[in-house]
């Protein structure tokens, strides 16, 4: 990498390092000198992605002078992480964190596994469930009745249909933002929506500034679509948006659009409170930046003492700053491609325009379809049985995580569809490796990271539940059994599993 795409102050990193845990030694080891354990301790802030890639680490007086350590012991230190791949400098231009070439990075995207596949192994790569029936039967029932009309037009309707367009106003009307139906296009699925929207504001080379980690499909299509990206670390735990960062982030990278997960983010299940949404809004605005807020785990609330805040964009009703991308894929079913976007309505007719030149149009029956389930008792319901097998599936995943990989840490989150956990100092791309060997599909962390950060998670989504959740908690600890011993190769088939 030729270029810093962020900074981190010296007093901040040094807050890092100091509330790093380290671990216990065993009987006869000696104390590293001190630039190897400042040297490991930046290495471990980038492999987790609380340091981000590309950022400008500060001069060596500096930092030395925050740790309260000679300057010589920070050159060392540096000098040990260049050798190593984590840094790089240039005169004149100081020193950025990096990631050796030779670092696993993902290879595969998130897609599902084929049927063939299922019998004998738990797919954890996909954050999706089966269809909520009866209601996706009810739904395609009820479109097929209202199809006639729209068979004797040409079908193809850009903007999405006049009457999904209007009942998506409506709901956001409902939830406290007045919106037309002029500021809604029907997309197919929040993929589409997004594509859509980095082919119109992020050309080639234009920043991005992203959550990190982040949703992995998103970062893949904005590298596709040319975009530089700079992430964000996100704050500890569930604690949702660290400001400070994206405010200097905002300030400083003046990136084109920003990207974000207010509920129940992905991976993490942080939910942003409401103040965050108001300083993220204004720093955005105060920047010239579009935010692009993903709502596709918005109605996915689990537990039932939570409280939702206002939606982000009920800090921009105008659409100019903020625009909304929404789904049924999450909260419905994932083979409903079904999206949209809420924004300005001079936005959303350059985006109809650009599409011309994409896929011109949503599939009719399917909209028709979810303007049927709004329209009536079924999205509710069906939103319902969601949550209940979602809140089912997490309880089930934490128990059984907790049982056999009890130095896995993770916070629980209120809602969402995924897990994130630390794995206890093991690589996250050699359990996702070694996973598939021993019958389990796991997505490592550095999917979800800029440059090969997070190497010590993985991600584990509520897909799964009672038996099956046992038996994908097993599969795991049988690869971090395999992956701490180096035991890699030579392991058995998986058997077939039958829930």
């Amino acid at each position: 990498m030729s270029q810093w795409t962020s900074a981190v102050g010296a007093a901040q990193l040094a807050r890092q390092l100091t509330s790093q845990q380290p671990r216990p030694a065993g009987p006869g080891t000696r104390k590293p000198p001190a630039y190897r354990a400042l040297a490991d301790g930046i290495r471990l802030l980038v492999l987790e992605g609380r340091v981000p890639v590309a950022a400008r680490l500060p001069a060596e007086r500096e930092l030395a002078l925050s740790l309260s350590v000679s300057r010589t012991t920070v050159a060392a230190a540096y000098e040990a992480l260049r050798a190593e791949g984590f840094l790089e400098s240039r005169r004149g231009a100081g020193s950025w964190t990096a990631v050796p070439a030779g670092n696993p990075l993902p290879a595969r995207g998130l897609e599902p596994l084929p049927p063939e596949s299922l019998g004998s192994m738990i797919d954890l790569g996909c954050a999706s469930l089966p269809a909520p029936e009866p209601w996706l039967t009810r739904a395609i029932q009820g479109a097929l009745e209202e199809l006639p009309p729209y068979a004797h037009t040409h079908g193809d309707y850009p903007a999405g249909l006049p009457a999904l367009r209007q009942m998506l106003a409506e709901r956001y009307t409902e939830r406290g933002i007045p919106t037309m139906p002029e500021q809604i296009m029907v997309t197919t699925g929040a993929m589409g929506a997004m594509d859509a929207i980095c082919h119109l504001f992020a050309g080639r080379g234009e920043r991005i500034a992203v959550e990190s980690p982040s949703y992995a499909n998103i970062l893949q299509l904005m590298r596709e679509a040319g975009a530089r990206l700079v992430p964000v670390a996100m704050a500890e735990g569930l604690a949702g948006w660290d400001m400070a960062r994206w405010r200097q982030v905002l300030r400083d990278a003046a990136p084109r659009l920003a990207y974000v997960v207010a509920d129940f983010h992905n991976p993490t299940g942080a939910l942003a409170d409401e103040d965050q949404r108001r300083s993220l809004v204004e720093a955005a605005r105060s920047a010239g930046t579009v935010l692009v807020v993903d709502e596709t785990m918005s109605e996915l609330y689990l537990d039932p003492d939570v409280k939702m805040p206002r939606p982000v964009c009920a800090f921009d009703p105008a659409g100019s700053t903020v625009l909304t991308v929404g789904s049924a894929s999450k909260a419905f079913w994932a083979g409903m491609r079904i999206g949209w976007v809420r924004a300005a309505p001079d936005v959303i007719r350059s985006l109809v325009a650009a599409r011309a030149y994409a896929d011109l149009g949503t599939p009719v029956l399917e909209q028709l379809g979810v303007n049927w389930l709004m329209r009536t008792t079924g999205w509710d319901s069906a939103v319902s049985i969601r949550r209940e097998q979602a809140r089912d599936n997490r309880d089930a995943l934490v128990a059984a995580v907790r049982r056999e990989l009890p130095d896995w840490e993770f916070d629980v989150p209120s809602g969402g569809l995924t897990l994130w956990v630390r794995t206890g100092g093991l690589s996250g791309s050699r359990l996702a490796e070694v996973g598939e060997r021993v019958g389990i599909r796991v997505p490592s962390g550095p999917r979800f990271g800029v440059d090969g950060a997070f190497e010590g998670y993985v991600r584990l989504p509520f897909t799964v539940g009672g038996p099956v959740a046992e038996e994908a908690a097993t599969r795991l600890a049988a690869a971090a059994r395999l992956v701490r011993t180096g035991a890699t190769t030579g392991t058995e088939a998986p058997r077939t599993f039958v829930a």
